[in-house]
């Protein structure tokens, strides 16, 4: 047995407290007493093997693979009897501007030091995406560095304290201090941008460093310079989240850089240091300007959520409801052309996370036939362009379908791992609300252990549709696969790491590699990991209570909503 597999089975033991703890401390309906249909193996695998085909050329977001994707959905969605819940029929269409660089015109960018221009080298110094704003950019503007170009009043963290950096170009370090935990870490990051726009910034400079070298070399990210950028438009058409007056944008190698610090209040050097040390860098300006200019093209396009509703038996009730996420999109053709194919098909990610949710809405609409309608209405989103930034889960929650404060609680299916026997599940978001206890629950009537996070420092809760939702105020619960397999001469986690390594967005995630590298798709866990999500989505539509956050979760605070849905 490994090191990591003795790890975690050991941490089966401390789960199972967690979640007696858990339950044990919750109010708990019983609606799972009620006899449920089961999920059905071959039902998974039909979706999966018709979604996961080389027919529909790996669901790009706006490509004709996913449309058919789409409409397959939504047949099935009609085949069940579920509810039209899109703003035409099941559909619910996004327009996206995508934006890439003009073609043969690289992005140039200089920097002016004591008077003497420096270019620097596309893509091997700096890397710079297209503009969703502006055709044409062309900024001088002077530097100032700001650190982590972080705030955060939870944690007494202001790296713009005492800087000016009113029509400037803020510079910034890669990364986050250690002593910020992952998950919060992850979302004060997604607010760097955000926090330069709104001190008066026109440019951002992120810079990489020796550390993230280490775990992610320059090179690796050369794969992705002339991908394009999409961004949902607005009713007004404009781009959403783009932040227009940020001009100056770019990434720059930590050697490229050097020279902007050398007569400034520290070296660069010196503050490589205090991060490794495990302190802030402060803020200060730098003694010199950047030039940057690039001209980007606009295209339209479009791409559809697909959404239907089960409505609920309770006259009160039926007016709130349980949301079942799971992206259909995936990433389409591969740029890396060393595999034998070029199709990212996306089997694991996430045709089988929309392969269960579609088992799952087969279980709900078995359910209403026999007369056991649950007492909430059960909605079923499957979002797209969940590959490009979690767009149409944002788009959907900017622009719901249903009253925003009517949508009690989400539950995503996002890249479950069935490549093993798991014996426990991980319950990303257990521990902010009390889905978690619900999530032990419906896991134990299945002989299966909740397990706290094995990969914390990956933050996965901020990086799925899921985290859309929770910025509106609605708490979320994301199942993974765990890291335990029922057969004791396998290491689940060690299957996991591979895969993640080997297939993730790569061809491999496809039905004959799988099968040839880990002896196919676990139909039957599927089936397991669908009966959970069931009871899990059913538990809430039943309780008279609405799920809640917790008093210590820091989502809750900023995010939450009390408990009859009012937000914070």
């Amino acid at each position: 047995m490994t090191e990591r597999a003795r790890f975690y089975r050991g941490g089966l033991i401390a789960a199972a407290l967690i979640a007696f703890a858990l339950t044990a401390c919750t109010p708990q309906s019983e609606p799972s007493q009620q006899t449920l249909p089961s999920a059905q193996p071959h039902g998974i695998q039909a979706h999966l093997e018709f979604l996961a085909d080389d027919l529909l050329e790996g669901r790009d977001t706006g490509s004709r693979g996913h449309e058919i994707a789409s409409k397959y959905i939504a047949s099935q969605f009609q085949l069940l009897g579920l509810e039209p819940a899109g703003t035409d029929g099941y559909f619910q269409r996004i327009t996206f501007r995508s934006s890439r660089l003009q073609p043969e015109q690289h992005p140039q960018m200089n920097l002016i030091i004591n008077g003497e221009t420096q270019a620097l080298s596309y893509p091997s110094q700096f890397t710079s995406g297209p503009s969703a704003t502006h055709t044409d950019i062309d900024i001088t503007a002077e530097l100032v560095f700001a650190g982590y170009g972080l705030v955060s009043d939870t944690f007494g963290i202001d790296d713009y304290a005492g800087l000016n950096v009113d029509g400037k170009i803020v510079v910034i370090v890669q990364g986050r201090p250690d002593f910020l935990p992952s998950e919060e870490a992850a979302h004060l990051n997604a607010q760097k941008t955000a926090n330069a726009v709104e001190r008066g910034a026109v440019g951002l400079i992120t810079l990489h460093t020796p550390a993230r070298e280490k775990v992610r070399p320059w090179r690796s990210s050369m794969i992705f310079v002339n991908a394009p950028r999409i961004r949902w438009l607005d009713p007004d058409g404009q781009p959403h989240n783009d932040f227009g007056q940020l001009q100056g944008s770019a990434s720059l190698h930590f050697e490229a850089a050097a020279p902007l610090f050398e007569n400034a209040e520290q070296s660069l050097e010196d503050v490589f240091a205090q991060m490794e040390a495990g302190e802030m860098p402060r803020g200060f300006p730098l003694p010199a300007q950047a030039h940057i200019k690039k001209s980007s093209v606009f295209d339209e396009i479009t791409s559809p959520n697909v959404i239907a509703v089960l409505e609920g038996s309770d006259p009160e009730l039926k007016h709130e409801y349980v949301l079942y996420t799971a992206h259909s999109d995936h990433t389409g053709l591969a740029r890396d052309f060393s595999s034998t194919s070029n199709i990212n098909n996306g089997a694991l990610d996430n045709a089988a996370g929309v392969a269960v949710m579609l088992e799952t809405a087969r279980i709900y609409a078995q359910l209403a036939e026999q007369g056991q309608r649950p007492k909430r209405s059960i909605m079923f989103a499957a979002v797209t362009a969940e590959e490009r930034g979690l767009l149409g889960a944002d788009y959907f929650a900017n622009y719901p379908t249903v009253p925003l404060e009517s949508i009690v609680a989400n539950v995503n299916l996002d890249m479950p791992v069935l490549l093993y026997p798991f014996a426990d599940i991980v319950a990303f978001g257990a521990e902010h609300s009390s889905l978690g206890a619900v999530a032990a629950r419906a896991a134990g009537r299945h002989d299966t252990a909740l397990t706290p996070d094995p990969m914390p420092e990956q933050a996965i809760f901020t990086r799925s549709d899921h985290y859309t939702l929770v910025r509106q105020g609605i708490p979320a619960v994301f199942l993974m696969t765990g890291f335990t397999s029922r057969n004791e001469d396998e290491d689940g986690g060690e299957i996991w790491a591979r895969f993640f390594a080997e297939n993730y967005h790569r061809p491999g995630d496809d039905i004959p590699t799988l099968t040839e590298m880990y002896g196919g798709i676990r139909y039957d866990y599927g089936a397991i990991f669908t009966d959970i999500n069931v009871e899990i989505g059913l538990d809430i539509a039943n309780e008279a209570k609405r799920p809640y956050w917790l008093p210590d979760s820091y989502f809750g605070h900023i995010f939450g909503q009390d408990s009859n849905g009012v937000r914070h």
